[in-house]
């Protein structure tokens, strides 16, 4: 059955923000297109490492498959790039017409093979992304049309591109956050493993934590850790004193803890109720290390909020995130399946956890194996 052709006029979403998928183009710096476009071509890498069968099946018969989308996601590259360097290089120019839905029946998206789509969708991603990192100044200015009259210029486009691939990747039901989870899912033990020692720059940062906790309870403060993983860091934290809840996101480690004979729940601090309901009290610290690299930028105040909540006046906060711009995906270490990162500047994440109701008392720039980390010290205020 053919798929019903989209007829909508989507230019909308350059006036306010995508009830479906959330995507607001006011809040998109265009001079991080290009890099947003590369993560988006990194989520659906992710996608079409999926069974191939999977992956051709239709929701309905009316919907397309993943691949489809896929294939028409790289085909919205390579027809952009066309647009933006001819915006580039022409006054006002009128853009060919392009129906995707033809374009699904000639290319026969149904039949291609997901790993060369992958390949070529990075790549079509990779291209146009590279002219909008070279665009400046009053280009992001320069004007184009299509046949039915709307106009665009450089920056509009780039924003509506964004939104089309975005929306889609919604459309597939891929969900960075779920995605990370299962990757830590399928790999606890070797990541448990690989984690054990303990690093010297950890060890300080917990020798401080454990102090601070002491110094304002005395012996035996409780506290919140969150991404407790292979257990490394409660280990040394009880050796130190100090009394932890462990908790991650994975139930996979959580089954892993449990197995060693420790208490541990699956707990999502962007959801789950985070009340101590052992004590009845609040927390004495929150001890985060490594673990909310992984929260999305947007729901990262909410989350370093509700922990802000949970945790008594003067308690103890302990963050470690990668220091640098954006979002990436990543294959490297010991997890061979994609995680996505969020990476944080100095200025914002000291905004965005004072706003939240801590007060930082101190940011440390260390570096991990070639990676830079921003390693937080602060205070419930």
């Amino acid at each position: 059955m053919a798929i019903e052709p989209d007829i909508k006029d989507w230019t909308w979403v350059l006036d306010e923000a995508c009830p479906e998928c959330g995507f607001d183009s006011a809040g998109v710096d265009v001079e991080s297109l290009g890099a947003s476009v590369r993560t988006n071509a990194e989520g659906w890498r992710v996608v079409l490492a999926d069974d191939a069968s999977a992956l051709s099946r239709r929701p309905s018969e009316t919907v397309w498959s993943p691949l489809e989308y896929a294939c028409h996601v790289r085909d919205v590259h390579l027809v952009f790039g066309e647009r933006l360097r001819s915006m580039l290089g022409e006054d006002d120019p009128l853009f060919a017409n392009w129906d995707q839905d033809e374009a699904a029946v000639d290319g026969d998206y149904l039949a291609q093979d997901p790993t060369r789509v992958s390949r070529e969708l990075v790549a079509a991603a990779d291209a146009v992304a590279a002219t909008y990192d070279a665009v400046a100044g009053e280009q992001w200015d320069r004007t184009g049309r299509r046949s039915n009259g709307s106009f665009f210029t450089v920056a509009s486009i780039g924003r509506y591109h964004l939104h089309d691939v975005v929306h889609h990747l919604h459309d597939v039901g891929h969900d960075a956050r779920l995605a990370t989870v299962a990757a830590y899912d399928a790999h606890a033990a070797a990541y448990a493993s690989a984690s054990a020692a303990m690093p010297d720059n950890v060890a300080d940062e917990i020798a401080w934590f454990s102090d601070a906790v002491a110094s304002a309870t005395g012996a035996g403060g409780r506290v919140l850790e969150i991404g407790t993983g292979g257990g490394r860091d409660a280990l040394a934290l009880e050796a130190a004193g100090v009394r932890v809840r462990r908790t991650d996101v994975s139930s996979r480690f959580v089954d892993l803890l449990r197995d060693a004979g420790h208490e541990a729940e699956r707990i999502d601090p962007l959801v789950d109720d985070l009340a101590d309901h052992v004590t009845g009290l609040p927390y004495d610290g929150v001890w985060a290390h490594a673990s909310l690299l992984h929260v999305a930028r947007d729901d990262f105040p909410q989350v370093v909020r509700r922990l802000a909540e949970a945790t008594r006046v003067g308690g103890t906060l302990h963050v470690a995130l990668k220091e640098g711009d954006g979002e990436a995906w990543s294959t490297h270490g010991t997890i061979e399946a994609p995680r996505h990162f969020v990476f944080w500047r100095e200025a914002p994440l000291r905004s965005v956890l004072e706003d939240a109701g801590w007060r930082v008392d101190e940011v440390r720039h260390e570096d991990g194996g070639g990676q830079p980390w921003l390693i937080v010290r602060g205070h419930r205020r």
